[in-house]
């Protein structure tokens, strides 16, 4: 079992950066590959990034690719979303999911574990 616990949102500017932190319990966090989604009012929820359980490996989806970037660091049992150059198109609720297994996915249907998201709004 995963809980996990997003926090970092908030209101910003178009151009301004915000970086999102995912805590995560338990002493199995390294075996699970996590990942960044998020959610828009009227729209479906959609792939952001996603790192594998090592981390050594990230991928992205286009809309912020060069933009964003996933991290994690095991030992403090938290991933994080850097998000830089923000733009209005990228307001939505932000969730971290945990998958079991090493490998990164871009299917939210292969995340067991979800946070309860938190609100990004950017503003021009």
């Amino acid at each position: 079992q995963v809980q996990l616990g997003e926090s970092g949102g908030g209101l910003v500017q178009a151009g301004d950066s915000l970086r999102l932190s995912c805590a995560a319990s338990g002493r199995t966090f390294s075996t699970y590959a996590m990942g960044w989604f998020r959610q828009a009012p009227g729209k479906e929820r959609e792939f952001v990034a996603t790192i594998r359980a090592s981390g050594s490996m990230t991928y992205y989806a286009d809309s912020v690719k060069g933009r964003f970037t996933i991290s994690r660091d095991n030992a403090k049992n938290t991933v994080y979303l850097q998000m830089n150059s923000l733009k209005p198109e990228d307001t939505a609720v932000y969730y971290c999911a945990a998958s079991p297994g090493p490998w990164g996915r871009r299917d939210r249907y292969e995340y067991d574990y979800w946070g309860q998201g938190t609100q990004v709004t950017v503003s021009s």
